[in-house]
């Protein structure tokens, strides 16, 4: 099957709609309402403090005025001036310690709303269709677990916080100034409008580089993640200068989506400085207009301590628009996220289900509760309410099967066959002419367009796909292996395999004489995708998994295509026994392999062309003839 894979950054232009993606993050952050509430009290008391201290800020500085104009004793003033720095001092440690616990409240918040994301973010990844992942390069999904989520860490770690924090400052400033000189207020608050005109019109233009970062990031991990992967390749074609062409084009893109991004980001924070320093100055000239006018009560300390409160108003501006960089990615991150949550799940309507059975004398099968080494299909009929039990056998018909990837492009047409159980069947035929298709079509990695798969006389539609799964194991070309031990690899294929049935799997794959030479036997630790294993040795670890899963039907997907003569002639004892008395699918470029099989299918175009026996089709010497005497070559 040919992979058909999206552009990384087509999903998305801009953000579809920001306050949506940030309803759905503090969706994630519910679970913590009292650790939030606990925050912004603790927050508060942290502002609280700050205004405390500039009243008292105030009274110290009147209490200096009066001793400079020597209108109080000095004794009294050096009292009164101790009392309210020590007053000020409690307050201000008050202040930090409430600021500390409610960052640290507002820390458990980010790091458990990331943990639930990330959970999330795999449930659902285990639960889409393969047809997600063929659609798209693996280093573009990892980048929603590394990139997006490490933008989403960064506004709900710093970003929220210093946001509320910031909010809750302007708002109590903003009281206190009230309450000190409304006119002074007034300056203030048309300074206040200029910088929120200015942070929307510089953010409204910058958002959509963001997600255009965002994007990038993704295409350059997919380039990054393929091309490391495929580096014996790029080298042996002499690759190396066309793959850096063509990394340095996406890289160009990211360089361009970053620059104009940073752009908009970094150019607030000089603007909303100098719109500060502009708000001071004119404040401190009007509060200077108004003393020597005799409209301002409280003369200098006033002014000094109103002068204090508006740099306090400030720079809560000044850093939330030094947040505005990291809000704006962790935006396009969370959005992207949530195109992945709001995925639509893998469908799954089956509900007959694969059961331990037990057989009495007269033939009867009845369901057990324990393994016993027999399975039937318990098929429960909704119109009688009853439950009928079936053996498990193997049996396989496709029925007027036809099927498309993509509407208009059919890669099978009108396919049928039956296969009797135990039946060894091959399929032979060109590169994409929909070998694969057909196993794919009997695990319902894909459902067919049209026509019907019979499994045991059972439409697999029917089937629920965990138990259709079970009931048969596939040997791929492409061999994975998971970090881990040998046995448990093994264990894969059935994980209530005992270690004994575990070497019998491997025993009866060949695969025993090898494992025990290696330095822990079956424990030896495998990592990075079984590295320090000969593809030979791999690919038998393979068989031995689906050796251990023990099913009637095999699939064998070009199993044997990446072992050397030599080693496939030592597992081809292995393979018999493995293939007694299932029903088999090969799927094989060498003819040689599949000559003993029951039925050779010739599939070209989505279509059987040839069908029947090695020698019947000798026999007949049409394509497969030419084929196997070397008149016509495989595409």
């Amino acid at each position: 099957m040919k992979t058909r894979r999206i552009h990384p950054g087509a999903e998305s232009v801009r953000p579809e709609n920001s306050f949506k993606t940030f309803a759905a993050i503090l969706g994630f952050m519910k679970k913590y309402v009292w650790h939030i509430v606990l925050a912004l009290l603790a927050g508060l008391v942290n502002v609280g403090s700050m205004l405390g201290g500039n009243v008292f800020l105030r009274r110290s500085l009147t209490v200096i005025e009066n001793f400079v104009e020597a209108g109080v004793p000095r004794a009294e003033s050096l009292m009164l001036l101790g009392q309210n720095v020590g007053i000020m001092l409690a307050i201000y440690f008050v202040g930090a310690l409430g600021g500390f616990i409610s960052m640290r409240l507002l820390l458990t918040v980010s790091t458990g709303t990331l943990y639930a994301v990330r959970t999330q973010m795999f449930e659902k990844m285990e639960r889409l269709p393969i047809a997600y992942f063929d659609k798209r390069t693996h280093g573009e999904i990892m980048s929603r677990y590394t990139t997006d989520t490490d933008a989403l860490r960064e506004m709900i770690s710093n970003g929220i916080p210093n946001i509320v924090n910031s909010v809750l400052t302007i708002v109590g400033v903003f009281v206190l100034m009230m309450v000190y000189s409304p006119l002074l207020t007034l300056f203030v608050i048309v300074m206040l409008v200029v910088m929120i005109l200015t942070v929307g019109l510089i953010g409204g233009k910058g958002s959509k580089y963001f997600v255009l970062q965002q994007a990038g990031i993704a295409k350059a991990n997919g380039y990054i993640e393929e091309y490391v992967e495929g580096q014996k390749v790029v080298q042996v074609f002499n690759h190396e200068l066309k793959t850096i062409e063509g990394f340095r084009e996406i890289n160009g893109d990211l360089c361009k989506a970053e620059t104009s991004a940073q752009t908009f980001a970094q150019i607030l924070m000089p603007i909303m400085g100098n719109l500060s320093y502009i708000n001071y100055v004119v404040t401190a000239v009007a509060g200077a207009l108004l003393i020597s006018a005799g409209h301002l009560e409280g003369g200098a300390p006033l002014l000094i301590s109103f002068l204090t409160l508006s740099r306090q108003f400030s720079m809560p501006l000044t850093q939330i628009s030094q947040q505005f960089n990291g809000v704006m990615t962790a935006l396009a991150g969370a959005e992207r996220i949530l195109k992945l949550l709001n995925e639509a799940p893998e469908s799954d309507d089956g509900y007959v289900t694969l059961v331990n059975a037990e057989t009495d004398e007269k033939g009867n099968i009845t369901e057990a509760d324990t393994r016993t080494g027999k399975w039937a299909w318990k098929h429960y009929h909704r119109m009688t309410d009853t439950t009928t039990y079936a053996e498990w056998k193997g049996e396989v018909e496709f029925e007027n099967v036809s099927f498309e990837y993509e509407p208009g492009k059919p890669v099978l047409k009108n396919v049928s066959f039956l296969v009797k159980p135990g039946s060894k069947i091959a399929l032979v035929g060109s590169t994409g002419a929909g070998k694969t298709t057909i196993t794919n079509l009997l695990n319902r990695f894909y459902d067919v367009t049209e026509g019907k798969i019979r499994y045991d006389g059972i439409n697999i539609q029917k089937i629920a796909k965990d138990d259709l799964r079970r009931s048969m194991a596939m040997v791929l070309q492409d061999v994975h292996l998971f970090t881990g031990s040998v046995r448990d690899n093994i264990r894969y294929g059935r994980s209530d395999a005992t270690d004994a049935e575990v070497e019998a799997a491997a025993e009866l794959a060949n695969a025993a004489s090898f494992i025990e030479r290696l330095e822990n036997g079956y424990d030896t630790e495998l990592t990075a995708d079984g590295v320090n294993l000969s593809q030979g040795q791999r690919q038998l670890l393979s068989i031995a998994r689906a050796a251990a899963a023990d099913p009637p039907v095999l699939v064998l997907d070009e199993a044997t295509s990446s072992i050397d003569t030599r080693t496939e002639a030592l597992i081809e004892q292995g393979m018999d026994r493995l293939m007694r008395g299932r029903t088999v699918f090969i799927i094989a470029h060498r003819l040689s392999t599949v000559r003993n099989s029951d039925c050779i299918f010739l599939i070209e175009g989505g279509e059987i062309i040839e069908r029947g026996s090695h020698d019947e089709l000798i026999a007949q010497k049409g394509r497969y003839y030419k084929l196997y005497t070397g008149a016509f070559e495989l595409s």
